[in-house]
């Protein structure tokens, strides 16, 4: 694949973290490291520069997703933030940045799918590809691609 994205995992569920690591590598793409809380995603070295990261909400030390996507934007602010939760209802209007959410339970299908989409936005924007049901998209992906 021409178009594999650098992608980071920021999950405290370790076989949920393995299971999108499994399903992002055979999509093509490369997993940069994993996460599993606020303090590990500050730890990550400064060399390190994802394309997208799948975001959690609940992480571990009282930590949270919203506070991770703030630091994302701020040391990789090209990076797209998806958030990956159950929690969907504790996303605020305005996303706090990140671009979008898949809802769990999700389906292989679902991330390969939205993998695909969001690889094609990454390297040929807009995505030629239609947006995969399971990606809410936020008004930040909207404008980054301008988007209907």
């Amino acid at each position: 694949m021409n178009d594999a994205m650098n992608v980071l995992i920021v999950e405290d569920e370790i076989l949920l973290a393995m299971d999108i690591e499994a399903i992002v590598e055979d999509s093509g793409h490369s997993v940069l490291s994993e996460a599993a809380g606020l303090k590990d995603v500050e730890d990550l070295p400064d060399d390190i520069d994802p394309q997208l990261a799948f975001v959690d909400i609940h992480l571990t030390n009282g930590s949270n997703g919203l506070d991770v996507a703030k630091v994302i934007q701020k040391r990789w602010p090209d990076a797209l933030i998806i958030f990956v939760t159950a929690n969907v209802a504790k996303i605020p209007e305005d996303f706090s940045g990140a671009h979008g959410v898949i809802a769990k339970p999700f389906s292989h299908a679902g991330i390969k799918h939205a993998l695909r989409y969001l690889a094609n936005g990454v390297f040929d924007p807009p995505p030629s590809s239609p947006m995969p049901a399971c990606l809410i998209p936020s008004p930040h992906l909207e404008q980054r691609w301008a988007i209907a």
